[in-house]
């Protein structure tokens, strides 16, 4: 039988030495052998029956985005859209709301989201559309799920972001690259979102067809 450290044990299933001490302080988990030097040491058996207890416990997150307060109806629809869908897989969920631009990783929802992620609080991510999640960076975010074991359901494949979401997203990386290039009051920064907004514009108007 292998016999696993406090230490190891610790890392494997995400508490602190100090937590699995107080646990058997309490009963709650007996190590399996406490060597001479007071070092304690568990089973395999026991690491799969603490994760396996940890992963009851786990909550299906839906997560629902707009870009801005404006949207307010689209995220209604988007929250129940996401809600009949988990109840009709059976899920045990909660639903986090969002507002804000896709290229925004500050946002209160979100840094939720990841923070739950890192602590192994859940099992599953499901959004609506994939672009719910951000708009740029999906890949990382998707690779911090995988090492934390989280999948993420994507309920419809289709693309959502309009347009506008994307125009609006393009002129602030933009934005971002200009400011680090020439300086936020520059001139050059002011001409280059100036443009961006101008192109955007007249493609806006080439779209809506004449009366």
């Amino acid at each position: 039988m292998e016999l696993i450290s406090i230490g190891k044990f610790a890392k494997i299933v995400g508490v602190t030495p100090t937590t699995l001490r107080r646990m058997q302080e309490t009963g709650e988990l007996i190590p399996c052998h406490i060597s001479q030097g007071g070092t304690r040491y568990y089973s395999t058996d026991q690491l799969k029956r603490f994760l396996g207890g940890k992963e009851a416990n786990k909550k299906v997150i839906g997560y629902c985005r707009v870009s801005t307060p404006a949207q307010k109806d689209d995220l209604k629809k988007q929250v129940d859209n996401v809600r009949s869908y988990m109840y009709a897989k059976g899920y045990q969920f909660e639903i986090i709301e969002d507002i804000g631009s896709g290229i925004n990783y500050k946002k209160s929802g979100l840094k939720e989201l990841l923070l739950k992620i890192s602590r192994k609080e859940i099992s599953k991510i499901v959004i609506l559309y994939k672009d719910r999640l951000v708009g740029f960076g999906y890949e990382m975010i998707e690779y911090l799920c995988q090492i934390n074991d989280v999948e993420i359901e994507v309920i419809d494949q289709t693309e959502y972001s309009r347009e506008q979401e994307l125009t609006d997203d393009l002129i602030q990386i933009i934005t971002v690259f200009a400011n680090r290039l020439y300086g936020q009051r520059s001139k050059k920064t002011k001409k280059l979102i100036d443009e961006v907004k101008a192109n955007a514009a007249g493609k806006e108007d080439k779209a809506v067809p004449d009366a």
